[in-house]
């Protein structure tokens, strides 16, 4: 027969695990894919035009109190359609222990805004979020390929000044996608494509937004 204080040991212990699971529910899972510049030189090594990217400072304002931010400094040469599926198994790995697919972001600049585009495609999950930052071109890599399509809810940011870019709303891939959640936003910071290795609240304040939608 359990003593009193057993039973009220086993109810907190109850308790305690359900608040955990609400907590964990209640987190927005931020996964920040950089530019290709930074796979192939050091964190402290500047862009001959555009200066340091500032990794760390991203990360540090994409944090917050509820926010988990996954990110790492990937390999010299990595392939994005491969890379985009390591990014998928750690996505898969959250739903599977129940986090909500509207609970998790996936954010990439540059090279890292095609990674988060491939990994749109494989998951094919509608309530995924992603933010998609410089990362449409004309005639780029992703619009040579007529059967690639886009997921989920999709907020994409340009930078007028940025050569070449093109509003991925533009983009035949976007177009033939059946994207019920679209937003696009061209900034005008005159940064050309300088303007994603910097920690500009221009766009890291939208993309925080984007994170916290319902």
């Amino acid at each position: 027969m359990m003593r009193l204080q057993d039973i009220f040991a086993a109810v907190f212990f109850f308790f305690s695990m359900m608040i955990w699971g609400q907590k964990q529910q209640q987190n927005q899972y931020i996964f920040f894919l950089h530019n290709k510049f930074l796979e192939d030189h050091s964190f402290e090594e500047k862009h001959p035009e555009y200066g340091v990217a500032e990794y760390e400072s991203i990360l540090y304002k994409l944090r917050n109190q509820n926010a988990i931010v996954i990110s790492e400094k990937r390999k010299a040469g990595t392939d994005p359609s491969v890379y985009a599926v390591k990014v998928k198994k750690q996505i898969d790995s959250l739903l599977q222990k129940g986090i909500p697919a509207g609970n998790i972001t996936v954010v990439g600049t540059s090279q890292g805004g095609y990674i988060a585009q491939y990994v749109s495609f494989y998951e094919k999950n509608p309530h995924l979020k992603f933010v998609i930052i410089g990362a449409s071109f004309k005639d780029d890599s992703l619009e040579k390929d007529t059967n690639f399509k886009l997921y989920g809810r999709i907020l994409s940011i340009t930078e007028k000044s940025d050569e070449g870019h093109v509003p991925l709303s533009k983009e035949q891939r976007l177009i033939r996608s059946d994207i019920k959640d679209f937003k696009e936003i061209e900034l005008n910071t005159g940064l050309h494509h300088g303007f994603l290795f910097k920690a500009l609240n221009d766009w890291i304040t939208p993309v925080k937004d984007w994170v916290s939608r319902k």
